[in-house]
């Protein structure tokens, strides 16, 4: 099923796993782990005589990732100032998919003494130094927190010269961090004991983040949602690629409403109604139920499909969100918003149409290649 490549440490117990989620990454890999070692979480481990371990999940990969990762691991392990407290290894995949890599990181590969695990895509940039030790410092001084998240930013958040197109998304932008603490899946930091009570059904499609959120907020649906697991970290950010036109944004969009649609279901239509014993399992009770039927959340689907009568109502809120967004922010605030939370519903109702007609042909892992932007750094 999978190999590994190991660039061996001394024994020393990791008490933070670090997992990179890449797939055909060869091209930018390296720079996204130049900042992930450019971290002073490093200096702060080996000060305090602790250990952490890195793995780059190389999925169904068609291209040199695994090799060129293996290659940086090795000298960094050779050069890095504190190259003494870490590991780094790179396994690889047959299968494709960010949801089998999750779960293969947190179930199978990530230390058994880890305490907090990091999950991160391997296109993203860590600009921030101190980002992933502020994220550790969050769960370490707050035990409410289950989850720390930092703040995304869009490459062309940077650029001096930005076009009308980069105005309308930086705006977008705006409006989406308006509500309450997001999950970004790009990069985040999870207690160990949480994230192994989760596991992702491999039809949860391209919102493993909402379904992450969901149940962590409700302490896995024994109670009303509660933002106070998800902690922001401050002096905490990451650059990602931003969708360079209206197309590629319209495809991202319909990925996310084919996945939201199915977090819906999955929680609402199903969970939500199964005994409390198999939430305080649920990571075993999904795997069971995936192993047993592999075709049980697709049938779940479709009967919602037999039952939904117009795309817009696919599950609840579809299209609205950024008018209620818009309420959180000042007046003025919200004026300036307002174009784009109604671009956003326009764009959400065509896109759902495009969603409800592939979950109707039975599509579940639509992940479409678009064109983006670069970070922008250069600019900077």
């Amino acid at each position: 099923m999978q190999c590994a490549k190991d660039i061996s440490m001394p024994p020393n117990t990791a008490r933070i796993s670090i997992g990179i989620v890449a797939r055909n990454e060869e091209a930018g890999i390296g720079e996204t782990l130049k900042s992930l070692f450019a971290q002073s979480i490093f200096a702060e481990l080996e000060r305090r005589g602790w250990a952490c371990e890195i793995i780059c999940l190389a999925n169904g990969c068609t291209d040199r990732t695994a090799e060129v990762v293996a290659k940086i691991f090795e000298a960094n392990k050779g050069w890095h100032a504190y190259g003494d407290a870490f590991s780094a290894r790179v396994v690889e995949l047959r299968e494709s998919g960010k949801i089998n890599a999750w779960n293969q990181f947190v179930h199978a590969f990530s230390a058994r003494d880890a305490e907090t695990l990091f999950l991160l895509d391997a296109d993203i940039l860590i600009h921030c130094p101190e980002t992933l030790w502020n994220m550790w410092l969050v769960l370490e001084s707050d035990p409410q927190a289950h989850i720390a998240v930092d703040r995304p930013r869009k490459g062309l958040y940077f650029k001096r010269r930005k076009s009308l197109w980069d105005r309308v998304s930086l705006t977008a932008s705006r409006l989406t961090s308006s509500g309450d603490t997001q999950l970004c899946g790009q990069l985040y930091g999870i207690r160990a004991h949480v994230a192994r009570n989760i596991y992702l059904p491999k039809d949860l499609a391209a919102c493993e983040d909402g379904f992450i959120k969901t149940m962590v907020c409700t302490d896995f649906l024994t109670r009303p949602p509660s933002t106070e697991r998800i902690r922001l970290a401050e002096k905490a950010e990451h650059t990602f690629e931003a969708y360079a036109t209206p197309s590629s944004l319209l495809k991202n969009q319909k990925r996310q409403i084919i996945g939201q649609t199915i977090v819906h279901i999955l929680v609402d239509k199903y969970l939500k109604n199964r005994p409390p014993r198999e939430s305080e399992r649920l990571a075993e009770t999904l795997r069971d139920k995936d192993s047993a039927d592999p075709e049980w959340l697709k049938r779940l689907i479709q009967q919602h499909l037999e039952k939904t009568k117009f795309w817009w109502r696919l599950y609840p809120g579809m299209g609205v969100m950024g008018f209620k967004r818009l309420k959180r922010l000042k007046p003025l605030d919200s004026l300036i918003c307002l174009p784009a939370a109604v671009a956003g519903s326009s764009l959400a109702l065509i896109s759902g149409l495009m969603a409800f007609k592939a979950l109707k042909a039975g599509c579940t892992n639509y992940w479409p290649q678009v064109q983006r932007q670069g970070m922008g750094l250069a600019n900077s």
